[in-house]
């Protein structure tokens, strides 16, 4: 078991407590995500955690397919589906590059607040590329840490860069707006929106299209 994978396991238990602000951001990458959704896609949820978008637009699609490192995570995702009845929606603990995923598998792959956590961005955007069909979209929301827009912000980057500088929190890569939607472009996408959710931090959003 890595550092990530410990950390995140950790966190599962009280992963569904979130804060006002955390909320806020979430409800708005949910609504603006669901634009892009139909009936009969076939959607992967990396880094899906808990489940919990996975069941927010699991009416809105054919299947929500959820994997992430943490296996607490996802025991709590599949735990909540049962309790939901909600049987599209289905979990495991995997990375991205398991075998079982087959290229073109996928209309649309949900990367949110994930790429920040990726130790080789080219590396996942490439296999994200591999896995959506033709015209397929990656649709992500990021905290670009990069952005030290004003006084909380410059405090948030100087505080989760210590921690990650101590081993407290798993790597963090702290972009900025361009950096991200230029990771994403190099991964042979055309970028079709880009919103910016919250400021504090810089939360950005991004759909776009495999070309």
């Amino acid at each position: 078991m890595n550092k990530a994978e410990k950390f995140w396991d950790k966190k599962a238990s009280q992963f569904d407590q979130r804060d006002r602000n955390f909320e806020l951001t979430h409800s708005l990458a949910v609504e603006n995500t669901k634009k892009y959704l139909h009936v009969g896609d076939i959607v992967l949820d990396y880094g899906c955690a808990t489940g919990t978008v996975a069941f927010e637009i699991s009416n809105h699609v054919k299947e929500v397919h959820g994997i992430d490192i943490s296996s607490k995570m996802i025991v709590a995702a599949k735990r909540k589906a049962v309790e939901r009845k909600i049987e599209n929606s289905y979990f495991a603990q995997a990375t991205l590059f398991d075998e079982r995923f087959k290229k073109e598998s996928f209309d649309v792959i949900l990367a949110l607040n994930i790429l920040l956590h990726l130790e080789d961005t080219p590396k996942v955007m490439q296999r994200i590329n591999e896995l959506l069909k033709p015209g397929g979209l990656i649709i992500s929301v990021t905290a670009c840490l990069g952005e030290k827009k004003n006084f909380s912000g410059k405090l948030l980057f100087f505080g989760v860069f210590s921690l990650v500088k101590m081993r407290i929190l798993p790597n963090i890569r702290f972009f900025k707006i361009s950096e991200l939607e230029d990771s994403i472009t190099n991964g042979n996408f055309k970028i079709v929106e880009t919103k910016s959710l919250h400021h504090g931090p810089m939360n950005h959003f991004i759909a776009a299209k495999k070309r």
